[in-house]
């Protein structure tokens, strides 16, 4: 098993999904349980190095494809995320005091916070797209109209993935245009 080469390829593809009602990625979220990659439960066998491999994968997509990543930390940090300061301010996002660690936040948060130029938690954020390794759910930082997206791969590891891509909301009614 290559857990960098399945989430970058699992990122990619979702980046270059053909679809008119689709925006560009702007910002990508990602929920992530190495407990669940390995073969384990969800949040009691946490793998550092795993989640390395996966902040690196995300990171590396994220700089090659031209957006901004943030990682969704546990539930013992409130699910904040972990992003880039410039992001953060630039986009008036609430920054919240917590570094995350592979007990509390999680292995991916946490080896991402360490690899990232100038990390900070926030309390949300709206992504565009996202993809979430092992039911850790990370709808509640996807724009308001989640489409779920099936990627090839199924699987990183053995944790299911689910992913989305977000559109604008259609509102009106049937005499409403959605095109010229």
């Amino acid at each position: 098993m290559n857990v960098y080469e399945e989430v970058f390829s699992a990122i990619s593809e979702l980046n270059h999904i053909e679809n008119a009602s689709f925006r560009k990625i702007r910002l990508l979220v990602v929920g992530c349980s190495t407990s669940e990659i390995t073969g384990g439960v969800i949040g009691h066998a946490s793998q550092p190095n795993v989640g390395g491999d996966v902040a690196r994968a995300c990171l590396d997509a994220s700089n090659k494809e031209g957006f901004s990543v943030a990682f969704q930390c546990c539930e013992h940090l409130n699910r904040a995320l972990v992003v880039e300061r410039e992001y953060a301010e630039h986009h008036n996002l609430e920054i919240v005091s917590a570094v995350p660690h592979p007990k509390a936040g999680g292995s991916c948060a946490s080896a991402a916070y360490r690899m990232m130029n100038d990390p900070v938690l926030v309390e949300s954020a709206s992504a565009d797209a996202g993809i979430d390794i092992g039911q850790t759910l990370i709808g509640m930082h996807l724009k308001r109209v989640a489409v779920p997206v099936r990627l090839k791969a199924s699987k990183i590891g053995e944790a299911l993935i689910t992913a989305a891509r977000t559109r604008p909301l259609l509102i009106g009614g049937e005499r409403a245009k959605y095109t010229l």
